[in-house]
């Protein structure tokens, strides 16, 4: 048992948004110690200042990764790094907590699965939105509703200045219906707990600043095996509209089910990566109408007390992490939903290039 008590040591590796607030929460958190922080360029320093300086900074991941010997590898690159960094970590010894997408292809996130698998190390990827109390009560509500169930949801994006220049940097690699998507996908997955049998998307090129072959603007939709549908909208970039940015409404045969987010669903909020994890309220619709067709019971708000913000949902997420290494949970079912979702988002990113519908 001697060894449980010992900190996690553990090796930062990007320092963008999601990097920035993992490294808060190891350095807050008792059970992590960070070894050491790696970045390409100069937010490694920032992030070095902004945690009080101290920290051994490296430039190259592999260096670092031999130089510090850490339990852990925080992997917060842009998507395709992920694969390649994850399984040199797993093939040293180490656990995983990796941002999603776990890769840049299906077939690349099955060979993390597999490294992880082999080197029985944890691999926990990056769903934030599993970790918040608001949307775990969503999902649950959602199973109150009958089948089958229609899930409408969105999150568009107006960025301009950095916040583009990140945007337009992940669209290098993916599109925003993949890297978004698998969050939504993932919840719909956990609403109707029934198999996805066939998705169609459409995308739009709205910026001569991607990639020829990418879009900035898409949307999915998915038929599921027991009737239920969803669809998914994702657009990224300075010409995105602002109206009806944040969506997330699920209708059942006994009502329906909306995240009302006053504030965070405000005119200006759409780039604000604080704002798109709030909840604010749930409102639930009866349907259960009288002899007369009028409804039996007013409409249910929700007030949610328990709000994390982004950084403390970043540290739940990180709690859950040491958890799974201290008390070896069993994350089997964990990363075959990270692929799963991953695999259906891909099937999406098939349908807008080829103009099809994809069966799964």
């Amino acid at each position: 048992m001697a060894e449980n008590v010992q900190p996690l040591r553990v090796l930062v590796v990007g320092c963008g948004n999601m990097g920035t607030s993992h490294a808060v929460a190891y350095h807050t958190l008792e059970g992590f110690d960070i070894c050491g922080i790696v970045s390409t360029g100069s937010s490694k320093q920032v992030l070095n200042d902004k945690l009080g300086g101290g920290y051994t900074l490296y430039s190259n991941y592999e260096e670092a990764l031999a130089a510090t010997r850490p339990d852990a590898v925080c992997i917060s690159t842009y998507p395709d790094t992920h694969e390649s960094y994850a399984i040199k970590a797993l093939e040293s010894g180490c656990h995983v907590f990796i941002e999603k997408p776990l890769a840049d292809s299906v077939a690349g996130a099955e060979r993390v699965a597999a490294a992880a698998q082999k080197a029985g190390k944890k691999l926990v990827v990056g769903y934030i939105l599993r970790h918040h109390p608001s949307w775990e009560r969503f999902v649950e509500i959602a199973h109150q509703l009958g089948k089958p169930l229609v899930m409408r949801m969105n999150l568009n994006q107006q960025s301009s200045g950095s916040k583009w220049g990140v945007h337009r940097n992940l669209l290098q690699s993916l599109s925003p219906i993949v890297d978004c998507g698998v969050h939504y996908i993932d919840v719909m997955c956990q609403m109707t707990r029934s198999k996805p049998v066939q998705v169609s998307a459409i995308g739009a090129r709205l910026s001569n600043d991607i990639p020829a072959d990418n879009y900035n603007y898409g949307q999915l939709q998915i038929r599921f095996e027991d009737g239920s549908v969803g669809w998914y909208e994702a657009g990224w970039g300075p010409m995105i509209s602002e109206t009806a940015f944040f969506v997330k409404d699920v209708i059942g045969p006994q009502g329906c089910v909306s995240i009302v987010a006053k504030e965070s669903g405000s005119t200006g909020n759409s780039d604000n990566i604080e704002a798109h994890t709030k909840t604010e309220s749930l409102r639930l619709h009866h349907a259960v109408l009288n002899e007369k067709g009028e409804f039996v019971k007013e409409d249910t708000w929700i007030n949610m007390q328990d709000e994390p913000d982004h950084q403390e949902l970043c540290n739940r997420e990180q709690r859950y992490f040491l958890k799974a290494v201290r008390e070896n949970i069993d994350l089997t079912d964990h990363v075959q939903d990270a692929v799963n979702s991953l695999r259906i988002a891909f099937a999406c990113d098939e349908s807008v290039r080829t103009g099809k519908i994809v069966t799964l």
